[in-house]
């Protein structure tokens, strides 16, 4: 029978256990009979000390990117094939404000240039040339994946904006020809990379991913 009621207490104790109230309670029993529930304050969780406290910062970081996937915007014509293309960039800069452990969100600027030379078939000479110039401005959003080491950062990166175009042709006597092309308007960029911390506020950083180039590498700093 004793057995019997210490277990309905047990199991009464844990039913009233509330922690929106940060309460807990047990019963207790008196020699004459009867029995008085008595509170005790729940103990509050402490803070995962494997992490250190968060403070909000400016982040910085200058990059460059390789290949140049604006040599997808340049125009295939009939009759003509491509021969090899040339690059610059894209060279990226960005500027965030990371409000809390695992966001940020800023502004990131691209800019390169791709050209491409274009042959008649039977020629060994170019009769034509097209580059293409941009710059692209786009709304940039890093989610970061906390972990125990201050060592390094992972993090997921997605940018969505606007390009801006310079279009040139020339022929092969090096004169312009007008033509009127419609690359996309649209700058996006998806990437997978991580942050190197060297000091506390400064560090490398290498991603992968697609939209303006596949693989980057540069420098971060934070304030």
């Amino acid at each position: 029978m004793k057995n019997a009621v210490g277990l309905l207490l047990l199991f009464m104790t844990a039913a009233e256990f509330n922690p929106a109230h940060a309460q807990v309670y047990y019963m207790r029993a008196y020699p004459g009979g009867g029995y008085h529930r008595v509170y005790k304050k729940r103990p509050q969780q402490k803070q995962d000390p494997g992490l250190p406290k968060f403070e909000p910062t400016v982040n910085v970081s200058f990059g460059y990117g390789f290949p140049n996937l604006d040599k997808y915007q340049l125009p295939i014509f009939y009759n003509y094939y491509m021969g090899p293309y040339s690059q610059t960039g894209p060279v990226t800069g960005a500027v965030d404000y990371q409000f809390n452990r695992v966001m940020s969100v800023g502004v990131m600027v691209t800019h390169g240039t791709v050209s491409v030379p274009y042959y008649e078939y039977n020629n060994v000479f170019p009769s034509l040339r097209g580059s293409l110039s941009n710059w692209s401005f786009m709304l940039n959003l890093v989610r970061y994946m906390p972990v125990a080491s201050p060592k390094i950062t992972p993090y997921f990166r997605s940018s969505i904006g606007v390009n801006s175009w310079q279009q040139n042709f020339t022929d092969a006597g090096g004169s312009k020809v007008n033509m009127s092309l419609y690359p996309s308007d649209f700058a996006y960029q998806v990437s997978m990379g991580a942050k190197f911390n060297l000091t506390k506020n400064a560090g490398m950083f290498l991603e992968a991913g697609y939209g303006k180039y596949i693989l980057q590498g540069g420098l971060a700093f934070k304030f």
